[in-house]
């Protein structure tokens, strides 16, 4: 059975999204298929931002920046945006029946040492991180509700 694909979507798809497509992914386990792109891909994961998710378990070394126009072809249920210029540049996707823009700050345009960069990547981390896991509890719910009631019609 085919999964339901969750698309984050942000400008650069290179801090934000990998860090809400890795929390997400973790948190909903098979529930959903998730990915992330971006309207102006960066072409990158900010090394920061694959620290800041290493330090809370969550491997996303291997995640690529994308562009949101690989995902035309394929039916998105559920687009979620984290900033606010991908959010005004999103298009609707094939089978799209949810939209969100939950924002977050760019931790990319943190300025001073690397410490202090750090912890701008770990304060949107977990601002990130409690935002994606109450909604991957709310697909779980929700998921959880649906079959205990096509239990009373079997």
């Amino acid at each position: 059975m085919n999964r339901p694909l969750v698309l984050i979507l942000c400008t650069g798809n290179s801090c934000r999204s990998h860090l809400a497509e890795g929390i997400l992914r973790a948190a909903a386990g098979d529930l959903i298929e998730v990915a992330s792109a971006g309207s102006k891909p960066a072409g990158y994961v900010h090394p920061f931002a694959i620290r800041a998710m290493q330090e809370i378990g969550i491997d996303i070394s291997q995640h690529t920046s994308k562009h949101m126009n690989e995902f035309l072809k394929r039916p998105v249920e559920t687009v979620i945006t984290v900033c606010g210029n991908a959010d005004q540049a999103c298009p609707m996707f094939p089978g799209q029946v949810n939209r969100y823009h939950w924002g977050f700050d760019d931790p990319a345009h943190a300025t001073g040492s690397e410490s202090e960069n750090l912890s701008v990547f770990r304060r949107v981390r977990d601002e990130i991180r409690c935002v994606f896991e109450a909604y991957a509890a709310g697909r779980s719910n929700e998921a959880a509700s649906l079959t205990q009631r096509l239990r009373q019609y079997t």
